[in-house]
């Protein structure tokens, strides 16, 4: 336990767990049930998979990543920053909420509660020229910050560690790890067209994948709580 509570005391120690599970918990996002089903109409949206050629649309891919990384690396940042504010003024309180913040975000994976999540923007915007570059990259940055009901509970639990971490370096590469993994899906599909039907007929299973995600962000909340409230009991 002496290890759990220094990896949580100074999780810069083990930077490279904490951007493993970051792209893991992007790809677990990205193969969960309801986020495939919207593989095909994502590919189709910013170039047409059936239209262009696959460096065309490799490259379509690739700065639509980019754009969601765009969002996720300032994310990561803000989280630090925040981290560093709510921290000092509030100390161990602070840790409480983001271990509930965890909590919460765990027992949603698990249909344990049940809440919808909100989106800030209703629609995408309409590519008409077929940009490789920037439409591509708007359309990701739009794609970012709408998010999905299946990807965001393990994003704001990423979010909430990298705001404890309160390192905004480690932060930003966090998110920026969780962008890469959550795109990794969409290009391998965009390249790969007949990898989608086999990708639909293997979604019941991935769903196991995400509940992992879900039992980990309790895991977490319940070793910050543990944290916390160990040396009371001690």
């Amino acid at each position: 336990m002496d290890n759990l509570s220094t990896f949580l005391s100074n999780p810069l120690q083990s930077w490279y767990i904490l951007l493993g599970i970051s792209f893991l918990g992007g790809f677990f996002a990205s193969v969960s049930p309801c986020s495939l089903t919207m593989l095909p109409l994502i590919i189709g949206y910013i170039g047409g998979y059936s239209e262009e050629t696959p460096i065309k649309t490799f490259a379509q891919l690739s700065f639509f990543i980019l754009g969601t990384a765009i969002v996720f690396t300032i994310l990561g940042g803000l989280c630090a920053i925040s981290g560093n504010v709510f921290s000092s003024a509030f100390g161990q309180y602070f840790t409480l909420f983001i271990a509930s913040v965890l909590l919460i975000l765990g027992l949603k994976i698990f249909d344990v509660l049940d809440f919808e999540v909100p989106t800030i923007i209703k629609s995408m915007p309409v590519n008409n020229h077929r940009s490789i570059f920037v439409y591509p990259t708007i359309l990701g940055i739009t794609f970012a910050l709408a998010g999905t009901p299946c990807s965001t509970p393990i994003l704001a639990g990423i979010m909430a560690f990298a705001t404890i971490g309160k390192n905004i370096a480690l932060a930003i590469l966090m998110l920026f790890m969780f962008s890469i993994g959550q795109g990794l899906i969409l290009l391998v599909a965009g390249l790969c067209t007949s990898t989608l039907k086999n990708l639909k007929s293997v979604a019941k299973y991935t769903d196991i994948l995400v509940k992992f995600s879900g039992m980990l962000l309790i895991i977490v909340a319940c070793l910050f709580y543990w944290k916390v409230f160990s040396p009371l009991i001690g």
